[in-house]
């Protein structure tokens, strides 16, 4: 996690690293946390936004939301709600860190949804491409079932239910099946990657 003391410093930041969410405070010294979101988005970046303000009023909300954030907390506000929301946040699908997502040959565009190995369409429901999505985004990690469970379907459930299970298979059959390398592979115990490399 980083802090930046000003508007400045934290588009600064936002040049250097990918983030996968933002806390902006509207009231932020040499360019205000509206300013930022602004240029932030102008900038084509998707990272979730949660903006922070003392300001209660619903012309204040509006322009903030107007802005590009994606959440409006109010101070005071429970750090308990804060988190949660954050949480809420992160489980939304991203775009923070590039409209094209590759692994080897596997393409998948999240700006049109479009995926494709080897040139070759591959069409998957909503829930194919949301855990084909959040695979890609964390090539070469080991995601275990409840990290899935939490992003995908946005709720936690016993790790013992197959649902997971059964939506793999059926992935596998489309991005892996017709195509000599397999790229999503089991790690036994552990859970699930996606990686070009054999070893992982």
């Amino acid at each position: 996690m980083d802090v930046a003391p000003d508007g400045d410093e934290a588009l600064g930041w936002l040049d250097v690293a990918p983030y996968d969410l933002v806390v902006l405070d509207i009231m932020l010294p040499k360019m205000d946390g509206i300013e930022v979101c602004r240029r932030i988005r102008a900038r084509g970046t998707r990272v979730p936004i949660l903006m922070l303000t003392a300001r209660d009023a619903v012309a204040d909300r509006v322009r903030g939301l107007d802005s590009g954030a994606d959440d409006y907390l109010i101070k005071p506000f429970a750090f308990a709600e804060l988190v949660a929301r954050l949480r809420a946040l992160a489980r939304r699908e991203p775009v923070a860190h590039g409209a094209v997502l590759e692994v080897g040959d596997l393409r998948l565009d999240t700006t049109t949804r479009q995926v494709s190995r080897q040139g070759v369409p591959i069409s998957l429901t909503n829930k194919e491409y949301m855990l084909l999505a959040f695979l890609m985004r964390h090539r070469n990690q080991v995601l275990t079932r409840t990290m899935i469970a939490e992003h995908v379907w946005n709720y936690d459930f016993d790790n013992a239910s197959n649902v997971i299970d059964v939506h793999i298979r059926y992935l596998r059959r489309k991005v892996d099946d017709p195509f000599p390398v397999k790229l999503i592979q089991t790690v036994r115990g552990a859970g699930y990657r996606i990686s070009a490399d054999a070893d992982g």
